[in-house]
């Protein structure tokens, strides 16, 4: 399979995003879980920097609060869908937006700091083989005591390995042992993914910023891929979301989630 340029496989699917991941209810689910740690982590009037804000949920969300947004993707298609949103919402004077390559850290922050905090979610490191160059990047960026929240897919989840071997897909099972390898990501679209542990990815981002805390997303419940299970099987759900919302926060189950959330801090 030949992948192509970085932003074009997210251009073909930003015009489907939202229904596929936004909209379900298991992936509000998990945005919510973001939405609360971004509430505690930033406030009105700070400035952040959004690495791979996909159709601008996030962005807009950090608007409405008072949060100053400049949202960056690698994808027109996303960034186009990111304004339309904050236009809509009556947040775009807050929501700045630029087109950047995560591959290339200097490209990426070269922009005015500084920045209260950076948020990435739902994967967009993922697309990263090795995150040290962009921390030392945004280390220029971030102001000390700046919040980082990094959201991404961990090297494995429980609900993924059960779910594809029982339906006989081996490959898939373990895909996320595979790193690099090309995942499809649209039609004739794959993307290369890389799945670090938490404690890779904290390793990456010292000495610069240090750990605050490890929040598991999709610790209990099945990825939002499996949205059809909140209609076939909504008691099972219902008692999935309550272990969720219990004990998501032990950073043990970090390590076990669909996604896990890096918390950290730009040191003095």
């Amino acid at each position: 399979m030949v992948l192509p340029p970085s932003g074009q496989p997210f251009d073909v699917a930003a015009a489907d995003y939202d229904r596929r991941f936004t909209a379900t209810r298991l992936g509000r689910r998990s945005r919510e879980v973001v939405w609360a740690e971004l509430a505690r982590g930033f406030q009105a009037g700070d400035r952040v920097l959004e690495l791979g804000c996909g159709t601008g949920e996030d962005a807009v969300w950090l608007a409405r609060r008072g949060i100053r947004v400049l949202a960056t993707d690698s994808s027109d298609a996303m960034l186009d869908a990111a304004r339309r949103k904050a236009a809509a919402a009556g947040v775009g004077h807050l929501v700045a937006t630029r087109r950047t390559d995560l591959r290339d850290p200097e490209t990426t922050c070269d922009v005015d700091g500084p920045f209260e905090g950076v948020l990435s979610n739902f994967g967009a490191l993922n697309c990263v083989p090795d995150r040290r160059p962009l921390a030392r990047a945004l280390a220029r960026l971030v102001a000390p005591g700046g919040r980082v929240l990094v959201v991404v897919m961990g090297p494995f989840c429980p609900w993924e390995v059960a779910w594809h071997l029982l339906h006989g897909k081996p490959a898939t099972a373990f895909r996320r042992l595979r790193q690099g390898a090309p995942v499809p990501f649209a039609p004739g679209q794959a993307v290369r993914v890389w799945y670090p542990t938490p404690r890779r990815l904290r390793r990456e981002f010292e000495p610069s910023f240090r750990r605050l805390g490890l929040t598991g997303i999709g610790c209990f419940l099945p990825p939002p891929y499996l949205e059809h299970l909140e209609d076939t099987r909504p008691r099972m759900i219902r008692r999935l979301a309550a272990l969720e919302a219990r004990w998501h926060g032990l950073s043990q189950l970090g390590w076990l989630a669909d996604h896990f959330l890096l918390k950290l801090e730009r040191v003095p």
